[in-house]
């Protein structure tokens, strides 16, 4: 019987990686390795096989299926607090602007501007789309007549991780999902 596995090219075959308690290493962006990553590290011992793809990789004298699903066999405490990042800052606030809503042109705006001595750092910076920028400009949001949905705050790690389990990528593999959803509570 045909498996669509079979089809794919090894490079379209990523390994979902979990750590050592076999929970996602990152959700947003998904800890994903390339094939020829995770071959390695189970070469090394320094993951363990949960699951594998349909596709084969060969060498001369040993045939494999790529690992879909690997966890590390050594636990990786994350860090409490996630680098101040533009992507971490847009995960933060859920890719909307603090605003309006909108998911478009974003960008991010200093509450207190910096003129008025605003930082930068989370406590300060909020998600804005392009026209909420231009039109609060150097003002703050008060001056401005354009109230924050959220005042800005430093989120956790783990705080991160649940805003992002919100965002999956375009493609799961079927044998990752049970790996992604273990936490997530149970309809009744």
């Amino acid at each position: 019987m045909f498996h669509p596995d079979l089809a794919r090219h090894p490079d379209s075959c990523p390994a979902l990686v979990l750590n050592a308690d076999y929970t996602p290493l990152s959700y947003y962006p998904l800890s994903l390795w390339p094939w020829q990553t995770a071959v390695k590290a189970v070469f090394l011992d320094r993951v363990t096989i949960v699951e594998n793809y349909e596709r084969e990789i060969h060498s001369p004298t040993h045939t494999m299926p790529i690992p879909s699903v690997i966890a590390l066999r050594q636990y990786v405490k994350p860090s409490q607090h996630p680098a101040f990042t533009r992507f971490n800052l847009f995960l933060r606030d859920r890719f909307a602007c603090q605003y309006c809503g909108s998911g478009k042109e974003l960008t991010f705006d200093h509450v207190v501007p910096r003129r008025l001595g605003g930082r930068t750092s989370w406590e300060n910076v909020a998600t804005a789309c392009a026209p909420c920028n231009l039109k609060k400009g150097g003002r703050t949001p008060q001056q401005a007549h354009m109230p924050l949905y959220r005042q800005p705050w430093r989120p956790t790690s783990w705080q991160l991780q649940d805003n992002g389990r919100a965002f999956p990528p375009n493609h799961l593999h079927e044998s990752w999902i049970d790996w992604l959803y273990w936490d997530v509570e149970l309809e009744g």
